[in-house]
């Protein structure tokens, strides 16, 4: 009995041995080719189970194949597969029987799911449904230009969609649509979305049994999004800019309305003069709660109003975060949200009636897509931290008994051996609290010197933290250290910080930065002070050109669609003369402060060498901005090599062709074993 009992105590640790001796490597830029991105969870109207979106990768074809899973929230039985690979599908959505489950998908109804047919060009992508139990989906929508943004009614009988309509829709049969494109306002383009088009976006009612569409709302001059029924279903809520400057430099100023559900006369509900959005119902028909601010630099709000319009009130008193999917819970006593929050992203729950706000997730991690269900007592999510992607957590409304339902990586993290991340706090400029963040290499042994890579995130209205960060993982399987920090203009410290970058670019913000590294090096023998290399993207990118135009510490820096001119880049962008708010005024006002902060002023200081990569179809940092920064450098004879990404844009690290994302991170690694690590016949990517 004695020798079974020891047999099973020493079985935990022999299985721990068994999967650290098969954690044998670290983690590689091809790696992501296996990587599978669970996204999307909506938990169901009784909160039992949850539909979520699986993306998995795709090398062969070069993209992400979603498919739509289903689990039960206890955690009873492990996730299934709902939609397949084959249709595409997208935006899971229950209907409130609790039964039926509508989705996105662009596939014809006789699709087969061949490879003839996976070829031959996409049809409009429709709402269509399907049984949790499993079967054939049936289309309900035949909308010429396909929907988007589906939302059930109460009753399940209706939806409403968003559908892209213009005049080029009504072209006379035999004269073909012009590729010519003709704007009359300034804003034009947008960098996930690329060239507008004579296209809005309006609200269609569709009747679920037949397929019947009818558009409600129109409108040349606006787009109306985010649209949401009354429970009662007789109402539709919704978001849209009708001041008539939605296209150009006056806009800015969505507001929350309110329809009929047939069409018929608009109530406005919000009405403060900057954007407003996230309209969501109470529960009892009676309220409508959204997200506004004065303006897009401004503290933003969680306002409630009344749903036939007057004065909204606060949620809560001196908020201070930015709030994302926003929904009500427990009948209408709260309201949840997720929000980062000091290098975390966490969920949170006011309580309406004594205008409280708790935490209700925690840990060192990021939760994002918060699902509740209004009158349910489970709620949905998805969690990262630092050696994980997301996978679905549920959990009771208090956060009490959390279960994991998912595990998607779980093959993969099997054979990896991955780094954890260690906080630190220091000293910025003004005396400030700056958190840092620090991984040591992978296989890292006390008494040896690596190098340390210092990596600067975007925004500036952003935040680094524990969330899943690949090219860290990889850094470390590469032997180095990183670096990396939430200087002021983070978002997730509340807006006296966010907004300390004001007329700051280049200034304490840098100075921030800096005193990280320093505080790094001093806490850490290990750091090889002469192999210092940094990166970052988009403000990381810019910052990046900065120190290297500031300082010589640097042995190696890769700098990602980044500024390097404000003024043209302000006159070049997408939303035309967006730094206004971080100079104090536009190009014309403020023209010797935007040359001051521009790295191309300080190209010829520049002794680090530097790779540039950045996307053909760049609308926010156009492309421009990396060719003047690559062409300056080489001016003055310096040491700089540039890549261009065709058909991507400023998001090619998050969204780009897997492809393209894998060869981003193999760039990155030849550029610092050359020039950080001295090997000068490391071949380029």
């Amino acid at each position: 009995m004695r020798k079974i009992a020891f047999a099973l105590l020493l079985a935990p640790f022999a299985a721990l041995a068994h999967a650290q001796s098969t954690a044998q490597r670290g983690i590689t830029a091809e790696d992501y080719f296996q990587f599978e991105l669970v996204s999307d969870p909506r938990v169901s109207p009784d909160g039992s189970q949850v539909t979520y979106v699986v993306a998995r990768v795709d090398r062969a074809q070069n993209r992400r194949v979603p498919s739509i899973w289903i689990a039960p929230t206890n955690g009873s039985r492990a996730p299934r597969v709902l939609v397949d690979e084959s249709w595409s599908p997208s935006a899971p959505r229950w209907a409130p029987d609790g039964v039926t489950v509508g989705f996105i998908s662009a596939r014809a109804p006789s699709d087969t799911g061949s490879t003839a047919a996976r070829r031959a060009p996409a049809p409009r992508a429709q709402l269509w449904t399907v049984a949790t139990t499993g079967g054939t989906p049936r289309r309900v929508t035949s909308v010429g230009n396909g929907v988007s943004n589906c939302a059930w009614s109460p009753d399940g009988a209706r939806a409403v969609c968003l559908v892209r309509t213009g005049p080029s829709d009504a072209l006379p049969a035999g004269k073909e649509r012009s590729d010519v494109r003709h704007y009359t306002q300034s804003n034009y383009k947008f960098n996930d979305t690329g060239w507008f088009d004579d296209r809005r976006s309006h609200l269609w009612v569709v009747d679920v049994a037949t397929g019947a569409a009818r558009q409600i709302t129109q409108g040349d001059a606006w787009n109306d999004t985010d649209p949401q029924w009354s429970p009662d279903g007789t109402r539709i809520a919704f978001v849209s800019d009708r001041s008539g400057h939605e296209f150009d430099d006056a806009g800015r100023n969505p507001d929350v309305w309110v329809i009929p559900a047939g069409g018929g006369t608009l109530t406005r509900i919000s009405t403060a003069q900057g954007p407003d959005n996230s309209p969501r119902w109470s529960p009892d028909g009676k309220s409508i709660a959204f997200v506004t601010s004065p303006g897009d630099e401004q503290p933003q709000q969680i306002m409630i109003a009344p749903a036939t319009g007057g004065t909204a009130t606060t949620a809560v008193p001196d908020f201070d975060l930015l709030p994302t999917d926003l929904q009500w819970g427990e009948g209408g006593k709260s309201l949840f949200f997720d929000t980062g929050v000091k290098g975390e992203s966490q969920v949170f729950r006011i309580d309406v009636a004594a205008r409280r706000m708790t935490q209700v997730t925690k840990g060192p991690r990021g939760v994002h897509s918060v699902s509740v269900a209004p009158n349910a007592a489970t709620i949905v999510y998805t969690s990262n931290d630092f050696t994980h992607l997301d996978d679905v957590d549920a959990a009771n409304v208090d956060g009490s008994q959390e279960r994991k339902l998912s595990n998607h990586n779980a093959a993969l993290w099997s054979q990896l051996s991955l780094m954890p991340v260690e906080r630190m706090t220091y000293k910025g400029a003004d005396g400030w609290d700056v958190d840092g963040f620090l991984v040591k290499p992978l296989g890292w042994q006390p008494g040896r010197k690596y190098p340390l890579i210092l990596s600067i995130h975007g925004g500036p209205a952003g935040q680094y933290g524990v969330d899943w960060f690949h090219e860290f993982q990889m850094y470390a399987a590469h032997g180095w250290g990183v670096f990396f920090t939430n200087p002021r203009g983070s978002t997730g410290y509340g807006r006296k910080f966010a907004r300390g970058i004001e007329n700051e670019w280049g200034g304490k913000d840098y100075v921030d930065i800096m005193n990280g590294v320093n505080a790094a090096i001093a806490a850490n023998s290990w750091i090889d002070t002469t192999k210092l290399g940094v990166t970052g993207g988009s403000y990381g990118g810019y910052m990046t050109n900065w120190i290297v135009g500031h300082t010589n510490r640097f042995k190696a820096a890769v700098t990602l669609r980044s500024i390097s001119n404000f003024i043209s880049d302000d006159a070049t962008r997408d939303g035309a003369y967006g730094h206004k708010d971080d100079f104090g005024g536009d190009i014309f006002q403020k023209q010797d402060l935007y040359w001051d902060r521009s790295p191309i002023k300080y190209v010829q200081n520049v002794t680090t060498p530097i790779l540039i990569l950045h996307s053909d179809n760049d609308f926010r940092v156009p492309i421009e901005q990396g060719e003047q920064w690559f062409r300056g450098l080489k001016h003055f004879g310096k040491t700089a090599e540039i890549v261009f990404f065709p058909r991507e844009n400023h998001n090619l690290t998050r969204t780009g062709e897997p492809k393209h994302i894998v060869e981003s991170l193999s760039w990155q690694l030849y550029w610092f074993d050359r020039y950080l690590e001295g090997r000068a016949a490391e071949p380029p990517a």
